[in-house]
């Protein structure tokens, strides 16, 4: 089962070609001109097992909302034709991820309805290069494209903002891991409707 894409997008904002393989091991490189933004998409292929190359040029004297956003609705896209009738997968995940004073949930639903959801004391510090908003609004773009239910919890006591960020980053991708991973006793598409 070959379950790859390669999406290009190119606005008058941003330029974006990215290659994904669902069946990886988190290789690939990641290049978007945001340096916290490239350690986070590092964490989600790691995370997530997904062979990822993301090349990403955008308006960045403008701040990276756009090259973040964008790219977000680049990768859902790409999940989205990887994953094809969704025949055989999990659909389901669910990770728990601590770092130090953080903790964060991500649950996934691959259910053909895009929806997110946010709770919790997001940071709303920057992160290096990286405004922290932008965590919410990465996560959005993909489950609105990939057709995702997903929502995201974020528990903090005061602390390092880098740490409660990098845990929702990677409690998505352990979910994401888990509810796309293929499962040996499923033989169609694990809804009662035939569809997702």
């Amino acid at each position: 089962m070959n379950r790859t894409a390669e999406v290009n997008r190119t606005t008058g904002e941003t330029e974006i070609s990215l290659r994904l393989r669902l069946d990886g091991t988190g290789q690939g490189e990641r290049r978007t001109g945001v340096g916290f933004f490239d350690h986070m998409l590092d964490a989600v292929a790691r995370h997530g097992r997904l062979d990822l190359d993301v090349e990403a040029r955008g308006d960045l004297e403008t701040g990276a909302h756009h090259t973040v956003e964008d790219v977000g609705l680049v990768l859902g896209q790409a999940l989205d034709e990887a994953l094809g009738d969704r025949a055989g997968i999990v659909r389901y995940g669910h990770a728990v991820v601590p770092m130090d004073e953080s903790r964060a949930s991500a649950a996934i639903d691959v259910s053909g309805r895009p929806s997110a959801v946010f709770e919790g004391p997001f940071p709303e510090q920057a992160v290096a290069d990286l405004d922290a908003g932008l965590t919410e609004e990465f996560l959005r773009a993909v489950a609105s494209t990939a057709k995702l239910t997903l929502h995201v919890r974020v528990e903090t006591a005061p602390g390092n903002d880098h740490h409660a960020i990098e845990a929702a980053f990677k409690a998505f991708a352990r979910a994401l891991r888990e509810a796309i991973a293929l499962d040996p006793t499923e033989t169609g598409v694990p809804s009662t409707k035939g569809l997702l």
